[in-house]
C-alpha cells in the first residue's frame, strides 16, 4: 500500500546516530520498522505501516533534550518500554505523565529523546 500523499503531512525523519547498526537494531526490534539500503549504501527506514519514512545520520549532534517530541504509535505502552529497556534506551518521563493519555518519553541508544503513544 503507497502511503498518503498530501500537502502538510509528515513524512520524513533524519535520526541522529552514532552507529548505525546500533541504531538500525533498536528501531527494528522495538517497533518493526522496515530497513533497506539505497544503492549507495545508505541505510533508510519505513514506519510499520509505510507512512513515514527517514534515515539515520552520522555526525548529528542527537536530541537529547525534550524540545519537538516525535511519537510512535504502539499497541502495548508498558511491553514497549520494557522492550526499549532491554533494547539499551531510557525511559525519560514514565507513563502517566500526560493521563488520561497513555504516552511516555525515552531516550534511544544515540540519545535522542523521543516519545511513544498507545491509543486507549
Amino acid at each position: 500500500m503507497a502511503p498518503t500523499l498530501k500537502n502538510g503531512k509528515i513524512c520524513y525523519l533524519e535520526i541522529p546516530a552514532a552507529d548505525i547498526a546500533q541504531s538500525i537494531s533498536f528501531y527494528q526490534q522495538a517497533f518493526g520498522w522496515n530497513v533497506r539500503q539505497h544503492d549507495n549504501g545508505v541505510f533508510a527506514f519505513d514506519d510499520s505501516v509505510g507512512e513515514v519514512s527517514g534515515m539515520w545520520r552520522l555526525g548529528r549532534t542527537p536530541a537529547a533534550y525534550p524540545g519537538i517530541i516525535i511519537s510512535i504509535m504502539v499497541d502495548n505502552a508498558v511491553e514497549t518500554l520494557d522492550r526499549i529497556v532491554s533494547l539499551g534506551g531510557q525511559i525519560v518521563q514514565p507513563i502517566g505523565a500526560d493521563a488520561p493519555e497513555i504516552t511516555a518519553h525515552f531516550r534511544d541508544p544515540a540519545g535522542n529523546v523521543l516519545g511513544i503513544y498507545q491509543e486507549h
